[in-house]
């Protein structure tokens, strides 16, 4: 991670040099040196990030790097935020308002003797590295030339949208006649250990035609830890298609008793999967079927136990995955290679997917298997042996730099949460981790598209399972991850230092956060009491989180108990905000306040907020820099919004003469969505 820390910083002390207004600053000797110096870092990061998991001193090196990338990226903004502070509007902008009128003083003093004090430690830390055997990479091509290879040698796999079905055929059959059977027990517990396939084959049985004959209503509901009983109940009324507006608003008794009703009688299935504690109740005609790291979840339920694979239906599921296409022959030596991996894997379902991901993109070269497998008897060595959860640490270990960081970043997601693609690919390029200059691309290939390739390459390693694909364009929808790569991602990333837990221990560290994501908490923990204080943290968050790129806080529909809103007009000192998101908030006066404008950094804004009507300030033609944009589902006609200078726009959503000029869609050549075609697709 810490090399894309270094390239985030590169690119952006890079477009600040750009700006003919740096040359008035009186620093430009120092940024330009800065750069160089982190170019110099970037070169050497390449083997060394390679060399960390081996080594502790290596890995503490790396740790100062990143913490020394963010610092220098930190510097640079916090000087264009205060030399812009009397003209809010963005980082290139305010620079070119305000340079011109810079007087020498403590500003121009304080922030050459910081980048100073960077390019120091720079060389310092770069000599330890050097003198400890970690080189410089003068020639990055070799590493990236393999990982070009790959991306341009994929080929359909079968398993991306497949959960390969090995070894539960049985269980499958069993199954399903036990909640065929009337008499039989009313709820059913699938239980073993993480990675064995639970999740798999309750999903099988969601499918069963059979199952689908029997029941008069299906739900399938992936439960997140803390479980939180309204959500369970309103997705399980969801699944059955009796879920409405109303229920949405009515009080916890009165939603329970009507999801009582329904199990009592209606023929019901509900599966409910990752549950750790349940109370249930005998509902005549209907079942429970759980799946369960927790045997004695109901003392009542009937057992199913899954089992590890045995050695031949290992060797038939890694197949499935290296080798997805019919006629392929392995090499007798690869063979013996891969037997002696798969052992490793100690029959864990999860462990052979992704063990098989990773070999699926060496395109059969022996070599490369030969790395591999050298990288897990390395990792059995240093005492651990824990076979399978070494076979999950490798699978990120193996992953090219560019990639890594896109893999931590899913750590901000909550657990089972279902992923939209295109929702995650917009925070990508806010934040800086994809753009169209990364791996040498230059022709002419957007930084979006560049985000969706890198999505594939995880998918195709199986580091995140495929949830719905377009069936029209063929294109993923929505991922998710297992709960063993999430556990996995979780703890890669705060050993990166990617995420921050706040608390009231370290509130004091708040003011250096660059991402804010409370929509998983406010989904899936917190009670109603803290919800009404969160409202306040807005004005704290707007008045000292200065350097905040992305603040994702759109929340489900159902948590209209949480009553209204505010949007303080301090949202304006947030200059560097590249993506914004109010879906589904409601808000207490039906207007945003006009300071919206100066976000003129913004690359994403999501206005689609619950009120019936609201009026949205023209304003939005001042973020020239937009990329996507969600008008509210209807505003109020005071003015029509100006949107013809947004020529960087690629989707305009929810887009409508009444409320907005149909000439501006002349300039707008860049346009791929346009409509309310996808307004309700996160």
């Amino acid at each position: 991670m810490a090399w894309s820390a270094v390239t985030s910083a590169v690119t952006t002390i890079g477009n600040l040099l750009t700006e003919e207004a740096i040359y008035q600053w009186g620093v430009e000797e120092q940024v330009d040196r800065l750069q160089t110096e982190l170019k110099w870092m970037q070169s050497s990061l390449m083997e060394a990030e390679t060399k960390q998991s081996k080594d502790e001193r290596i890995r503490l090196w790396v740790a100062e790097i990143r913490e020394l990338a963010y610092d220098a990226e930190d510097i640079v903004e916090e000087f264009a935020l205060k030399i812009g502070s009397k003209n809010k509007g963005g980082l290139p902008s305010c620079i070119k308002r305000s340079a011109c009128c810079l007087k020498e003083g403590w500003v121009l003093h304080e922030t050459r003797s910081k980048i100073e004090k960077i390019i120091e430690k720079i060389n310092d830390l770069v000599r330890r590295l050097q003198a400890y055997g970690v080189k410089e990479l003068k020639d990055r091509g070799e590493e990236s030339s393999s990982s070009t290879e790959r991306r341009e040698s994929r080929r359909p796999y079968p398993h991306i949208m497949d959960d390969n079905i090995v070894g539960l055929v049985d269980d499958t059959e069993g199954l399903v006649k036990v909640l065929r059977n009337e008499s039989g027990c009313k709820v059913v517990t699938i239980w073993g250990m993480g990675g064995l396939g639970k999740t798999t084959l309750a999903k099988k049985i969601y499918h069963h035609r059979q199952v689908i004959d029997y029941f008069d209503h299906l739900a399938f509901v992936y439960v997140s830890q803390p479980c939180q009983k309204r959500n369970v109940w309103e997705d399980i009324l969801s699944g059955f298609n009796t879920l409405d507006k109303v229920d949405r608003k009515i009080r916890d008794e009165a939603l329970a008793e009507k999801l009582y009703n329904i199990l009592k009688v209606k023929k019901c299935l509900v599966i409910l999967d990752d549950i750790w504690t349940i109370a249930t109740g005998c509902h005549s005609n209907s079942k429970i079927l759980l799946t369960s790291r927790n045997k004695g979840i109901v003392s009542e339920a009937e057992i199913r136990e899954l089992k590890c694979l045995d050695e031949e239906e290992s060797w038939e599921l890694f197949q499935k995955i290296v080798f997805p296409q019919t006629g392929n022959i392995i090499d007798v030596e690869m063979k013996k290679l891969g037997e002696n991996m798969v052992k490793h894997c100690a029959g864990l379902p999860l462990a052979i997917v992704v063990l098989g991901g990773i070999l699926a993109t060496m395109n059969n070269s022996l070599n490369e298997w030969q790395k591999i497998s050298d990288n897990i008897k390395s990792y059995l060595k240093r005492g651990k042996n824990q076979g399978p959860e070494d076979v999950l640490a490798l699978s990120y270990d193996d992953l090219p730099p560019y990639l890594r960081l896109c893999f931590l970043y899913l750590s901000h997601f909550p657990e089972d949460y279902e992923i939209h693609v295109d929702r995650l690919i917009q925070l990508w390029v806010a934040e800086g981790i994809v753009s169209s200059k990364q791996e040498g691309r230059d022709g002419g290939e957007i930084a979006e598209d560049v985000a969706e390739s890198y999505l594939m390459e995880l998918v195709e390693r199986c580091m995140i399972q495929v949830r719905e694909i377009d069936v029209a364009t063929l294109k993923v929808k929505k991922i998710q991850m297992r709960d063993l790569m999430r556990d996995l991602c979780l703890s890669k990333a705060k050993q990166e230092n990617f995420v921050f837990i706040v608390d009231r221990s370290n509130a004091s560290s708040l003011s250096m956060i660059r991402k804010f994501f409370p929509e998983g908490a406010l989904e899936k923990s917190l009670p109603l009491e803290v919800h009404l204080k969160i409202r306040g943290i807005w004005r704290y968050l707007f008045n000292n989180f200065k350097l905040l790129r992305v603040l994702n806080y759109e929340i489900r529909r159902t948590c209209d108990l949480f009553g209204e809103w505010m949007l303080p007009s301090a949202i304006g000192n947030l200059v560097h905000l590249r993506f914004l998101s109010l879906r589904n908030l409601k808000f207490q006066w039906s207007k945003l306040p006009s300071s919206l404008g100066n976000l003129r950094c913004l690359q994403t804004l999501d206005l689609r907020v619950d009120n019936d009507r609201i009026h949205v300030p023209n304003v939005i033609w001042r973020m020239e820099e937009l990329r996507h944009i969600y008008l509210p589902f209807s505003c109020k006609s005071r003015t029509k919004l100006k949107l013809g200078t947004l020529r960087k726009l690629l989707t305009l959503v929810n887009f409508n003469t009444k409320n907005c000029y149909l000439k501006d869609l002349i300039n707008l050549t860049n346009l791929k969505t346009v409509g309310d075609k996808f307004a309700r697709q996160y």
